[in-house]
């Protein structure tokens, strides 16, 4: 852990609020981390409001929290929803003989009028060796056919597989509505993803001290295609990486952004707010 970070026992202060209020694209509001329970929803949502973040996209991406996810929805207004099977998910369902069984889960739960999303679904070469490549692309595919039949936007997971993840939504036909998930990638990937008519989304990551070469991808991004996540509990923004992620901290890498994209922060909390209503429709 670096110095300027903080650690997993810190609890990250209130940010200032955001002067329009935004959307975080992509949480997991279910996951703990560490040793400590997770979030009461009701505190996550209250906190998120208090600075600006009223809405937020809660993602379940295996069995148990597409379930959770779609049982917790009705009692937050707050709350829109995702479900799918995460890449990671994939290979291990198909070697139990479940894999199926399990898309029709995932199917019969997207029914829920206040789940707006597929995913997250995509590809992760980072963690599932060549055995799962097959499986998941198989899996990717499912996914985006799904969310072209219920005409839900599509949330992508790319981890050091940009080539796979561009070709297999070419030769699918992606959907009207998707998003590049904590958006990974270069600026040329950018720059293919935004002539595509995809929406990128940008997490904590983007204020790292390392990742000079995202911030040049966000910096050539229209702001009509611009989103923002926290993919809480993970990738916590500076001044708190090393912490707990909340949909609270989202400022940090709003203002963050801003700066990249050489914009006022409410032009661009203006955007981020139109941007997720065009995607997912009214909360």
């Amino acid at each position: 852990m670096a110095p300027h970070e903080a650690g997993h026992g810190d609890t990250p202060a209130l940010p200032d609020a955001l002067p329009i209020p935004v959307v975080d694209n992509h949480a997991h509001l279910d996951i703990a981390r560490g040793d400590a329970p997770a979030m009461a929803i009701a505190d996550a949502v209250t906190k998120a409001a208090s600075v600006g973040v009223d809405r937020i996209i809660q993602i379940g991406c295996d069995l148990e929290a597409a379930q959770w996810t779609v049982d917790n929805l009705d009692a937050y207004p707050a709350l829109l929803g995702g479900v799918a099977l995460h890449p990671n998910e994939v290979p291990r369902l198909r070697d139990e003989g479940g894999l199926e069984q399990a898309w029709a889960t995932i199917e019969r739960l997207s029914a829920h009028p206040r789940i707006r999303v597929i995913g997250e679904t995509g590809l992760d070469y980072f963690r599932t060796g060549p055995e799962g490549v097959e499986v998941q692309q198989e899996s990717l595919r499912w996914h985006i056919d799904l969310a072209k039949r219920t005409g839900k936007a599509l949330q992508i997971h790319d981890r050091e597989a940009h080539d796979d993840v561009l070709r297999i939504l070419a030769e699918e036909g992606a959907p009207e509505k998707t998003v590049l998930h904590c958006f990974s990638g270069d600026i040329n990937m950018a720059r293919a993803c935004v002539e595509a008519g995809y929406f990128l989304s940008f997490a904590g990551t983007v204020t790292f001290k390392s990742a000079g070469a995202l911030r040049d991808a966000l910096a050539i991004v229209p702001l009509d295609r611009v989103l923002v996540e926290t993919d809480a509990p993970y990738l916590t923004p500076m001044p708190w990486r090393g912490s707990t992620n909340a949909s609270y901290l989202i400022p940090h890498t709003v203002r963050a952004m801003a700066t990249v994209l050489n914009v006022a922060v409410p032009t661009l909390c203006s955007a981020l707010s139109e941007n997720s209503e065009r995607v997912y429709g009214p909360w």
